[in-house]
């Protein structure tokens, strides 16, 4: 639960960046308000020491590794600031303020300076006093009161998360980039850590946790799994790593990290698919809302690189998505960071992830190396308008080394769509949240799958053969006269033979032979002029075999058999081949009984047609409804019209 208190300082900050208003836009309030909240965390953390730091500081002639070190061990801390000055000292010189204010950042300890670097301050700072509101926002920060004797570290988590949101929420048209709502959070941790790794935290009297996020934005997920983990048990050690692309979002999550007293270099920058920051380590947890749809062109050499040299020793092995949707990699790569046993992802995806790729494409291979390898558990499908920049409808995606018994070979899905409650007041695109009850009854449906839950209509646990498939290619044999026309003849070198005009021959050969003066092309050329398709021709064979007509050719999917997964690749192929012909037999045969398949055409195929298991049949109102309907709707257009008079 939150601190006591800690929505008095919420409140506070949020009364300070009242003062931005007319000199910032109100997407950037928190950009201005969050650094500085920062600021004064450190100076009031480092308070007691600051004596003791300057007295230090003027026995080095420099500042290397060895001297910052013991600057931390006065400090106590993992940051310390050389500057001779203070939040209040700062407020004694006004006519300098700016410029002493600048000095007081640049003497902070390098990984502290770089989080305020990446905030871009320094302009911030010369806008305001520009503005002539520097001194102002100042001097109400210098009275918030953040000693840690007042503010622990967990309370100092809360009050910047909740200034984070609101902030992200001012910000419509760029938080759903780096900012997952809450409840959407909440949900996921809740879908994550559950059953066996539920159980585990609970009864192990100091469990350790590793959890991971690559896009992690503002940090927000890290923080919500740590919280969850210890509010189950409140001797759980969390260690929580992530990456960001976004320089100034990382700055968010970092100085987020500061606030509650972890290694800020757990939070790191760059883009996790091309620039993993942390190759060798594995998770227990690890979670994400990647940006959908993103585009991966721009940075795909990499990343193909990596899957063609690499194969299944590196990330990609399994394959690769369309250059025009990256979700499926960060996906791919999570799943790199799953511990050997007991590794937990969870994922936030469009619905293009679920179907997006034909048999035998990049996404299909993807999806069926997960599910080859019984690593999906469950996806729930989310109510839409649930996220600040779009409307569209959203998964989340709970994937396993470590399956429960009750789960292995099967998968569970979960229809929320119909458990979102609207807003009172629209926030961008999200018009939509999930209520505390919401995510209870979600996380019933999912955790008694097999219980309680299995009659819900909203619940469907399915064998993971249900998501596969063979794309078989239905063959039909050719049959052709050949009938030379006006048409066939009318340009060289044909039209030396217009006198063969409306003679007709039953085969290929017949006709060629009566055009001896032509090359082997020209000869086929002309065939195919005089081609005609006809049922009741002759079927055209090669070698004895009939030719296939690929103007009747058609292609059908067959479910794979049940079971299928856990066979043998020989016994894979032969199953595959005796459904297929099965499927010819009672299904094709009926209708076309000279069709036939061609097995060396057959790929395999891998997708989660989500909606199309949760599909409800609504029958069509009665004709004489309909009927009566329309015969009311022209009585009253004939009446508009007589009063028109018309």
């Amino acid at each position: 639960m939150p601190p006591k208190g800690f929505e008095d300082k919420v409140a506070f900050v949020w009364r300070v960046a009242d003062k931005l208003r007319g000199t910032f836009k109100q997407h950037e309030y928190g950009s201005v308000m969050l650094p500085l909240l920062v600021l004064r965390r450190m100076d009031a953390v480092l308070a007691d020491s600051k004596e003791a730091l300057l007295a230090k500081v003027v026995t080095f002639s420099e500042i290397r590794q060895a001297q910052a070190e013991q600057l931390k061990r006065i400090t106590g801390q993992r940051f310390y600031n050389v500057s001779r000055f203070t939040f209040t000292s700062l407020l004694n010189d006004d006519k300098a303020l700016a410029a002493n204010l600048a000095d007081y950042v640049r003497g902070l300890s390098p990984e502290a300076y770089a989080v305020m670097e990446a905030y871009n301050l320094d302009d911030k700072i010369a806008r305001m006093d520009r503005a002539g509101i520097l001194y102002q926002v100042l001097a109400d920060f210098a009275d918030l009161d953040l000693r840690p004797s007042q503010v622990s570290n967990e309370a100092m988590g809360y009050i910047f998360e909740d200034l984070l949101r609101r902030f992200s929420e001012m910000s419509n048209e760029t938080a759903g980039e780096h900012y997952t709502p809450r409840e959407v959070i909440k949900l996921m941790v809740e879908l994550l850590v559950g059953g066996k790794a539920y159980r585990e935290i609970v009864e192990n009297p100091a469990p350790v946790r590793r959890v991971y996020d690559p896009a992690a934005g503002t940090g927000g997920m890290l923080m919500t799994a740590m919280e969850h983990m210890k509010e189950l048990n409140p001797g759980t050690i969390v260690e929580v790593s992530g990456q960001e692309l976004n320089d100034e979002t990382w700055a968010i999550a970092q100085s987020d990290l500061m606030m509650q007293d972890i290694d800020p270099r757990q939070m790191r920058n760059g883009n996790s698919l091309t620039q993993d920051a942390f190759p060798f380590e594995k998770f227990d947890f690890i979670l994400a809302n990647p940006p959908y749809g993103v585009d991966w062109k721009q940075y795909a050499q990499p990343i193909r690189d990596e899957h063609e040299k690499q194969g299944m020793s590196g990330r990609f092995g399994a394959g690769l998505p369309r250059v025009s949707d990256g979700s499926l990699l960060f996906l791919q790569h999570m799943l790199s960071k799953m511990k050997p046993s007991g590794g937990r992802v969870g994922i936030v995806l469009s619905g293009s992830p679920l179907f997006s790729g034909q048999a035998g494409s990049g996404e299909s291979e993807i999806r069926r190396w997960i599910l080859e390898n019984d690593w999906l558990e469950g996806i729930v499908a989310l109510p839409d308008q649930m996220f600040y920049n779009t409307g569209i409808s959203t998964y989340v995606w709970i994937v396993t080394n470590d399956k429960a018994e009750a789960d292995r070979g099967v998968v569970t899905l979960i229809d929320a769509r119909e458990l979102g409650t609207k807003m009172r007041k629209s926030l961008g695109d999200k018009r939509k949240e999930l209520t505390e009850e919401a995510i209870v009854e979600i996380g019933r449906l999912y955790g008694d799958a097999h219980g309680d839950s299995a009659g819900d209509a909203r619940v469907k646990v399915l064998p993971r053969e249900a998501f596969g498939f063979q794309r078989v290619t239905v063959e039909r044999p050719m049959r052709r006269r050949w009938e030379v026309t006006a048409g066939a003849v009318a340009e060289a070198p044909f039209d030396r033979y217009a006198n063969l005009v409306g003679e007709r021959f039953e085969t290929e050969k017949a006709l060629t032979s009566r055009v001896p003066e032509l090359t082997t092309a020209q000869k086929k050329k002309f065939a195919n002029a005089c081609a005609i398709a006809d049922p009741d021709a002759p079927v055209v064979t090669k070698k004895g075999s009939p030719e296939p007509d690929p103007d009747l050719r058609d292609q059908e999917n067959i479910p794979l058999p049940e079971g299928w997964f856990g066979l043998d690749p020989t016994e894979r192929k032969a199953v595959l081949r005796d459904t297929a012909e099965a499927h010819l037999t009672e299904e094709i045969h009926p209708y076309v009984p000279d069709a036939w398949i061609d097995h060396t055409k057959t790929k395999l195929g891998f997708e989660i047609p989500f909606t199309r298991q949760f599909y409800v049949y609504t029958p069509p109102r009665p004709v004489e409804e309909i009927a009566s309907e329309i015969r009311d709707l022209e009585t009253q257009i004939q009446g508009w019209m007589k009063d028109l008079g018309l």
